[in-house]
């Protein structure tokens, strides 16, 4: 779905929430080959049972893409990313874990380009037992309505 959401429209404390995404041990290989993480907390399972969490757990950098795709459901054609600040992992992700993002608005700010606004997006994520995996706040530049 596209639609065109100017700086102004955006309101404190607005929210959303995503659908979930299992995770798989697929999603854990793909992710090790294509970012070249093999470390053995998330490909070596005997090696796994040695260390606290008894299991291999998933890469926090899957676990922020994954999060962050689940919350690009509408497309706005006035806004892109900025970047991204804060970024922590706050628990473990094993496979068979399924997560859910929650995203608030929480604050609005000016940009250097008039004719533009920064809003920052609180990005919660939380697993199947409502418990906090991974936080980050998401900057958007978006355009300003022209009056």
């Amino acid at each position: 779905m596209f639609l065109k959401k100017y700086f102004e429209a955006f309101e404190i404390g607005e929210l959303r929430k995503t659908f979930g995404r299992t995770i798989t041990e697929t999603d854990i290989v793909l992710h090790a080959g294509q970012s070249g993480d093999f470390f053995p907390h998330h490909m070596d399972e005997e090696w796994c049972k040695t260390q606290p969490f008894k299991k291999r757990i998933a890469h926090g950098t899957l676990i922020f893409t994954v999060a962050i795709g689940l919350t690009a459901q509408v497309i706005n054609e006035v806004s892109m990313t900025y970047g991204y600040e804060r970024l922590r992992f706050t628990r473990p992700v094993f496979i068979g874990d399924t997560i859910t993002a929650r995203v608030s608005i929480k604050a609005k700010g000016d940009h250097k380009k008039p004719a533009y606004g920064l809003v920052t997006e609180l990005v919660e994520v939380f697993n199947q037992h409502n418990e906090l995996v991974m936080v980050c706040e998401h900057l958007l530049l978006v355009e300003k309505e022209v009056k």
